[in-house]
């Protein structure tokens, strides 16, 4: 599944955003997620839940599709 992901900010963390797209529930379960999983950034495999993503980054979580973060 693609999804766009608008953002008012100037960035949002991988953390915040496996949260706000309920693939998690917390931030802890966030670290957790990103140990056990290969979650790739802009084709880049990434582990890092304070990663910041700003506007054309693109996120691949596995089970949960892709996600392209637009500003709005």
């Amino acid at each position: 599944m693609k999804k766009n992901v608008i953002i008012s900010t100037e960035f949002i963390t991988l953390g915040q955003l496996l949260k706000e797209e309920n693939v998690v529930s917390s931030g802890g379960q966030a670290k957790w997620y990103l140990k056990e999983n290969t979650v790739m950034v802009n084709s880049e495999p990434d582990d890092r839940r304070g990663r910041k993503l700003y506007d054309g980054d693109n996120v691949e979580v596995p089970n949960s599709g892709m996600f392209f973060i637009r500003k709005k």
